[in-house]
């Protein structure tokens, strides 16, 4: 028997993989970068296979993880994780510089960059784990925390992608907090009953009704992607 519970209790970052083939550059989220090995320096990332960024980084042969802190928001979360770098410069919607090799990397909440060389990789299915030496790192001083994905989940309200390594498919986000104001619960209780959850990223909108034009803040997708659900 398999209790997918059992995996909520694995521990995971919050990480931007980038890269630059043929003068585009690439980046999504994935929370499965870790140190490998000491000597020599090595790091693994697992990324789908439909993933555009798989693709560039595996013609380009570098990569960087960039670290993000707890201060990241869900605007730039939603950016690198819910998009395709086929239709959007994400890089551009967000602070980034670039490592020695061009390759790109966050500059924005983020709390240490890695940039690595790919040095062999493996075929995992639904996936691909590159293997790459550390060529470039950097902490950056005076960042907040990194995220970790249970702070992602239980605090950002966020939900796991599809494409994610650790995507388990019965996974229900965890709804974010409606604000109580300064009445307290007087507040409270006259706060909207229902709300609209997005399928797509979990955010959810607290509001009777959606208008038809209605985007998703953090994921951009349209009012046909959100549900209803009870507060």
């Amino acid at each position: 028997m398999i209790d997918k519970s059992a995996f909520h209790s694995l521990s995971y970052g919050m990480y931007v993989i980038g890269t630059r083939f043929e003068g585009s550059d690439f980046g999504c989220v994935a929370n499965t970068f870790a140190q490998v090995t000491s000597s020599p320096l090595q790091v693994s990332v697992a990324l789908n296979k439909e993933n555009a960024t798989t693709a560039a980084l595996r013609a380009a042969g570098r990569f960087t993880a960039s670290c993000l802190s707890e201060d990241a928001s869900m605007e730039l979360i939603g950016t690198f994780g819910f998009h395709s770098s086929t239709e959007l410069d994400k890089f551009a919607q967000h602070a980034s510089s670039r490592d020695a090799s061009g390759m790109p990397y966050v500059a924005e909440a983020c709390c240490a960059w890695f940039s690595a060389k790919v040095t062999g990789e493996l075929d995992l299915g639904t996936h691909v784990l590159f293997i790459g030496e550390v060529e470039e790192s950097q902490k950056v001083e005076g960042a907040a925390s990194p995220m970790t994905y249970s702070f992602y989940h239980q605090v950002k309200g966020g939900k796991t992608p599809p494409k994610a390594s650790s995507y388990l498919g019965d996974e229900q986000p965890v709804p974010a907090s409606a604000s109580a104001g300064e009445g307290g619960e007087g507040e409270s209780a006259a706060a909207p009953k229902v709300g609209w959850r997005c399928t797509i990223c979990g955010y959810i909108e607290y509001v009777d009704e959606l208008p038809d034009d209605f985007e998703c803040p953090i994921c951009g997708v349209g009012k046909e992607m959100f549900e209803r659900v009870e507060l």
